[in-house]
């Protein structure tokens, strides 16, 4: 009899109502952010914030933009951090230390001896001009995580006076059709891109900072957690092997 009341007294509690906390799906959870996260969203604002965010160009031409600016008030053109700052993270030291992109503004690269926290406070400050309706104190975070942790010497991978990729031809190939090729094509001539391989070859620089971070306000997967050198040669490969046109 005491162990049939056992089994019952048992069934009995399996039927009570379990602790809310157990009963929780894994949606209620807390979500954990890797730093990559962070820095590969903060390489896409820095590409393009709005276009990131899904807003429209700001209007006004950026305060701090050079009035003779050949992209000053062109359609937001002046508040990307790459107009001033180049694809290659340099700025005047750079790329766009001549040209239609120079702008007379310095680097980033140095910004790697700061943390994120110092780098939130300056781009938060009056002459960014990052005010209300454009970055919120989330977007600021994972922008001065890229700039203080997700830039690198270009030039160890990229060939500046040839423009060209330092990378491995036969290595890029393979990333690029098991990775890319799904939304890129064998050929790389998408329907909603120019062709990858007359991008690579105008601008190795910035096809190097989408491969890791992305498009912005696009479904581009980020490739930062494969590290540099694949993205290199990615880059190399689209350089030599992919049509132009």
């Amino acid at each position: 009899m005491d162990i049939l009341r056992k089994v019952l007294l048992l069934g009995a509690a399996c039927l009570l109502p379990l602790p809310s906390f157990a009963a929780q799906p894994d949606s209620q959870k807390a979500l954990i952010y890797s730093d990559l996260y962070s820095i590969a969203r903060g390489g896409r604002l820095y590409d393009n914030w709005f276009k990131e965010k899904g807003l429209k160009p700001p209007t006004q031409p950026h305060p701090a933009y050079p009035p003779a600016g050949k992209f000053r008030g062109k359609k937001g053109a002046d508040w990307r951090c790459k107009e001033c700052h180049g694809w290659d993270y340099l700025g005047v030291e750079g790329v766009y230390g001549k040209g239609k992109h120079l702008t007379g503004f310095p680097g980033i690269r140095d910004a790697y001896r700061m943390t994120p926290k110092k780098l939130a406070k300056i781009l938060s400050d009056e002459f960014h001009g990052y005010g209300p309706g454009t970055l919120s104190a989330a977007d600021v975070y994972d922008l001065a995580t890229f700039v203080a942790r997700g830039t690198f010497p270009m030039d160890h991978y990229i060939d500046f006076e040839k423009e060209r990729g330092m990378g491995s031809v036969r290595r890029g190939r393979e990333y690029y059709q098991t990775v890319c090729v799904g939304c890129h094509g064998l050929d790389g001539k998408g329907e909603e891109t120019p062709p990858l391989g007359k991008l690579a070859r105008e601008n190795p620089w910035e096809v190097m900072h989408k491969i890791l971070n992305g498009q912005p306000g696009e479904d581009m997967p980020a490739l930062r957690a494969f590290g540099v050198q694949p993205a290199a040669d990615i880059v190399t490969y689209l350089q030599e092997e992919m049509p132009v046109k």
